[in-house]
C-alpha cells in the first residue's frame, strides 16, 4: 500500500512538473554584456564598484511565454532573463519589476532605463527575471495597471519559463529566490510575494522581498494625491481604463465618466503609442479634474461605488507574510507618497509578521533620484542571505558607510522646483 502510494505521488509530481515548466514559447539570445559594456555603463551612471561590483559578464534572453488573461484564457506575454556568464555554482534568481510604462513596445530592449538596475544583481552572480507585464513588450492584450493579480501571475509565469530555459543553457538555481521592483515594480513586487505565499506554497519558497516606493495603499495613501497638482496625471486614467477591462466598473461608455473636453482625446492617448510625458501635458495638472463631478463624488461618498471596490481588492497592504520584508522609500518622493510603506509597515506588524522591516533611503531625493540609492540597498539585503543570514541585514557597516557618503554629496532634485514648474503649467 505504502508503495503504490509513492508511486501515485512520483507520478502526481512528475505531471505537475511538466505542466509547470511546459509555458516557454520561445527565446533568443539578444546581447552579451561585456566587462567593458558593464564598466562603462557603471562610469556613465556613476555607479561606484565598491558597492555594486562588476564580477561576471551578462547575457540577455528575451522571451515569449503563456500566462493567462484576467478572464482565465492563455495569452502570450514576454520578458527579459539576465544571466551571469561563466559562474560555475548554482545562482540565486531576482525577480525584477520594472516602473510604469504606457507605451506598449520596450525602448532598445528594456522600458524606463532600469537596465542598470537589473545590472547591478547580474553583474554580480544574480540570474535576473523581469517581466514585461501582461500588454506591454511583445504581449497579448492590454496592460492592466496596478492589477495585483496579472502582476504577479505574469511574474510567476515568466519564472517557469526560465526555469524550463534553464535545463536548455546549463543554468543551475540554488533555489534563492528575492523579489524586488521600484515605483509601480514595488506594487507587482509586493502582489508577487503574495501571490507566491498564497497560491504557490510547496512549489516555490521566497527567500526574501524588497519592494521599493510602490502605491500598496491605493484608497487611502496614494489616493491623496488626485485632489492636488501632481506629476504624473497620467496615472489615475491608466488606473481606471486598467480595471474597466479588468472588472467593469463603469456600466455603458465608460469614457462619459470623463468630463466632456477630455472624451475624445482619452480615447486615442492610451493606445499604447504614446510616452508618459506626452499624456501628461494633455491632462489637467489636478487628477480628480479629469473626472464628471458625479464620479467624483461617488468615489468619496459611497463605499460601494465600484471602481473604490476594486481599488480595495488591489491593496497590497493588508497581509501577513511569512518570508522577509524590507520596505524602501523616499520622504520626498513626489510620485508616490511614502506613508504607503508606512502603512503597510504598521499593518503587517499588526497582523503578526516578524520579520518586516522599513528603510528610509532618504528625507531629500525625489521618485527618479531615489531608485538607485533604493536599488543598492535592496542589493545589499539581498546579498546578506546569500551569506547565510536567515532574517538579513541592512549590509556591512562599511558599505552603509559609503552609500551614506553617496547620497550627502549627490544633488537633490528639488521637489519644490518640480512643484512651482508643475504650477506654472497652463491648460
Amino acid at each position: 500500500m505504502k508503495r503504490t502510494l509513492l508511486i501515485v505521488a512520483i507520478l502526481f509530481f512528475t505531471s505537475l512538473t511538466s505542466v509547470l515548466a511546459d509555458n516557454i514559447v520561445e527565446y533568443q539570445k539578444v546581447k552579451r554584456m561585456t566587462f567593458a559594456d558593464l564598466k562603462k555603463e557603471w562610469a556613465d551612471k556613476h555607479a561606484p564598484e565598491i558597492l555594486v561590483p562588476i564580477h561576471n559578464e551578462v547575457d540577455i534572453y528575451d522571451i515569449t511565454y503563456t500566462t493567462k488573461w484576467h478572464d482565465g484564457s492563455e495569452i502570450k506575454a514576454t520578458g527579459l532573463y539576465m544571466v551571469p556568464v561563466n559562474v560555475n555554482k548554482a545562482m540565486p534568481q531576482v525577480l525584477y519589476h520594472h516602473g510604469t510604462s504606457v507605451r506598449k513596445e520596450r525602448s532598445g530592449m528594456f522600458f524606463n532605463g532600469e537596465e542598470m538596475l537589473c545590472y547591478f544583481f547580474a553583474a554580480d552572480g544574480y540570474c535576473v527575471i523581469m517581466p514585461d507585464y501582461i500588454g506591454l513588450g511583445k504581449g497579448e492584450k492590454r496592460h492592466l495597471y496596478q492589477h495585483a493579480d496579472s502582476e504577479g501571475q505574469a511574474a510567476i509565469d515568466l519564472m517557469r519559463a526560465v526555469n524550463s530555459l534553464n535545463e536548455k543553457i546549463n543554468i543551475n538555481s540554488n533555489g534563492q529566490i528575492f523579489i524586488t521592483g521600484y515605483s509601480q515594480g514595488g506594487h507587482a513586487a509586493m502582489a508577487t510575494h503574495k501571490k507566491l505565499q498564497d497560491e504557490y506554497k510547496g512549489i516555490y519558497k521566497v527567500t526574501a522581498s524588497s519592494p521599493m516606493s510602490g502605491a500598496y495603499d491605493m484608497t487611502g495613501a496614494q489616493s491623496e494625491t488626485m485632489f492636488k497638482p501632481y506629476t504624473q496625471p497620467h496615472y489615475l486614467p491608466y488606473l481606471y481604463e486598467s480595471y474597466q477591462e479588468a472588472y467593469h466598473v463603469y456600466d455603458g461608455d465608460f469614457y462619459e465618466a470623463y468630463r466632456p473636453e477630455y472624451r475624445e482625446m482619452l480615447r486615442r492617448l492610451y493606445s499604447g503609442k504614446y510616452q508618459h510625458f506626452q499624456i501628461n501635458d494633455s491632462l489637467p495638472k489636478v487628477p480628480k479634474n479629469i473626472f464628471s463631478d458625479s464620479m467624483i463624488n461617488q468615489f468619496l461618498t459611497n463605499p460601494s461605488f465600484p471602481f473604490k471596490k476594486r481599488l480595495e481588492e488591489n491593496n497590497l497592504y493588508n497581509w501577513k507574510p511569512e518570508a522577509p520584508v524590507q520596505l524602501c522609500y523616499c520622504k520626498s518622493d513626489e510620485e508616490v507618497n511614502y506613508k504607503n510603506s508606512i502603512v503597510t509597515y504598521n499593518k503587517m506588524k499588526e497582523l503578526g509578521a516578524k520579520k518586516v522591516r522599513k528603510l528610509n533611503v532618504s528625507n531629500k531625493f525625489s521618485h527618479g533620484n531615489c531608485a538607485g540609492m533604493a536599488t543598492i540597498h535592496t542589493k545589499m539585503y539581498f546579498d546578506s542571505f546569500r551569506k547565510g543570514s536567515k532574517n538579513g541585514t541592512r549590509g556591512p557597516l562599511f558599505k552603509r558607510f559609503i552609500l551614506r557618503i553617496g547620497k550627502w554629496i549627490t544633488p537633490e532634485h528639488s521637489l519644490k522646483s518640480k512643484m512651482k514648474r508643475l504650477e506654472e503649467k497652463t491648460f
